[in-house]
């Protein structure tokens, strides 16, 4: 007799666990919300850079950077990158904002380029720290 009811007791437990589970998980698993869209300054140093590898112009390229960056980029890295994305970026880009991450005491921000060519998009991730540009890859 005693084992229906323990069966009983353990069968509500389970029950109101899995209505709990059910009714918190949505808020407890949810992520925090990004920003829709990065600050624009550091929006606007972004396309400048896209600018300047479109140009091929280191000086405005690196101008936004630290003195490591400055020192570390060359013309002939810059030039890599414009011979590689030129044409595609002449032809014309959409830039969306995906995230912004905190990584080693940088701001990280992210973005998808996507080309009007149709072929395949690139992510942009800009690293900041002071206002000043400590990295900057395409991936």
């Amino acid at each position: 007799m005693c084992l229906p009811l323990l069966l009983l007791s353990a069968n509500r437990l389970i029950i109101s666990a899995m209505l709990f589970l059910a009714i918190a998980s949505p808020t407890a698993f949810a992520q925090v919300p990004q920003p829709a869209e990065a600050p624009q300054p550091v929006e606007r140093t972004m396309k400048s850079m896209i600018s300047a590898i479109r140009a091929n112009f280191l000086p405005d390229f690196v101008a936004p950077g630290d003195e490591a960056f400055q020192a570390g980029m060359t013309r002939e890295m810059l030039s890599s990158i414009n011979q590689s994305l030129a044409s595609r970026l002449t032809q014309g880009t959409t830039t969306t904002f995906l995230t912004r991450l905190n990584q080693q005491g940088f701001e990280v921000y992210v973005w998808k380029l996507e080309f009007k060519d149709g072929n395949d998009d690139v992510l942009v991730f800009m690293a900041l720290k002071d206002g000043k540009v400590g990295g900057f890859w395409l991936r």
